[in-house]
């Protein structure tokens, strides 16, 4: 069974102009000790499926569907057995550190209320095991330092702080959204060096939310391409860069630089992301798409094992050997 298993999930919000369908019939899932990537651009939904498996969800957002974390649906949960559950054993790394850490307190302060309230401690027994973490983070001089307060760190260190704080529980699946955006390219490699040891050390499994695909290549087993919040294409990471199967999947790898190609133009995928509340019947990225014909703009395609390529799975009625 695995750890956290979602299926045919669905999130929506009421707003103003109507319902905006945030992510639609998305199904995936993660292994115990397993790092998964969801890539795409802005406004596809990764966010939207990460906040609605923590129970985070907007005022007017609703999800629908299975979000099964060790056999149990997670939207079936009472409020306080979900509190128990997200700060216990599902840990959430947040984009901006800066609005996620109360600039009003200290950080012992912070980190020693996860302790104390979840785990029972003592405030001296909390604020010694919060160091403890802040050593593992990398923090320097961590013992000293943990009575600062958040403006008082660098934008890297804060986010180091922020993932202690989401291990002070060790939890069996951390969700990092966008953890390294924020960052300049140095730090990010280092946060993203430290995830990987956090994995190996704990046995955590990672749930990486980025647009980055950069980043993605070394840190992440599995990657799922998201889309107008559907899943576009899925599989190994190393495969799915090799040798993608997805027109979206293919403009997305041909934008991103590389250092091994001194002749490559960079291209990007021409036409803007849909409007969430006014989607397609079929396949959300035909107007974008090259490959796009008959059936695209009216049946939405299935998500199925890419033909020649059976570890791939891809949503698009084009053929595989066409999309090149």
């Amino acid at each position: 069974m695995a750890l956290l298993d979602i299926e045919d999930l669905r999130v929506t919000f009421t707003t103003g102009d109507g319902e905006v369908n945030a992510v639609n019939g998305v199904s995936f899932s993660v292994e115990e000790g397993e790092t998964l990537a969801i890539v795409g651009e802005s406004g596809s939904g990764k966010s939207q499926t990460a906040f609605a498996a923590m129970g985070l969800l907007a005022r007017n957002g609703r999800a629908t569907g299975q979000i099964r974390y060790d056999g149990r649906n997670l939207l079936d949960l009472k409020q306080k057995e979900l509190n128990r559950v997200r700060s216990e054993e599902i840990g959430m790394i947040f984009q901006d550190p800066m609005t996620s850490l109360n600039p009003y307190m200290r950080i012992s302060d912070q980190m020693a209320e996860v302790l104390t309230l979840h785990k029972g401690m003592t405030k001296r027994d909390a604020v010694a095991e919060a160091v403890k973490m802040l050593d593992a983070v990398k923090i320097p001089d961590a013992k000293n330092r943990i009575t600062m307060f958040p403006h008082e760190f660098s934008g890297g260190m804060r986010q180091r702080i922020m993932i202690a704080m989401a291990l002070l529980c060790q939890p069996r699946l951390l969700i990092a959204d966008e953890p390294t955006t924020a960052l300049d390219v140095t730090v990010q490699a280092q946060i993203m060096e430290l995830m990987a040891e956090i994995r190996q050390e704990f046995g955590t499994a990672i749930i990486l939310i980025t647009h980055d695909l950069g980043i993605v290549a070394d840190t992440c087993e599995r990657t799922l391409v998201m889309y107008g919040g559907q899943i576009m294409e899925t599989g190994p990471t190393d495969q799915l860069f090799e040798r993608p199967t997805h027109p979206y999947t293919l403009g997305l790898l041909r934008a991103v630089p590389r250092i091994d190609r001194d002749d490559e133009t960079l291209s990007t995928i021409a036409g803007e992301p849909p409007d969430m509340s006014r989607l397609p019947k079929g396949c959300p990225f035909t107007p974008r798409c090259a490959w796009a014909h008959g059936p695209c703009p009216t049946v939405r395609p299935e998500l199925l094992p890419a033909e020649g390529y059976p570890m791939l799975r891809r949503a698009c009625h084009a053929p595989v050997e066409e999309v090149k």
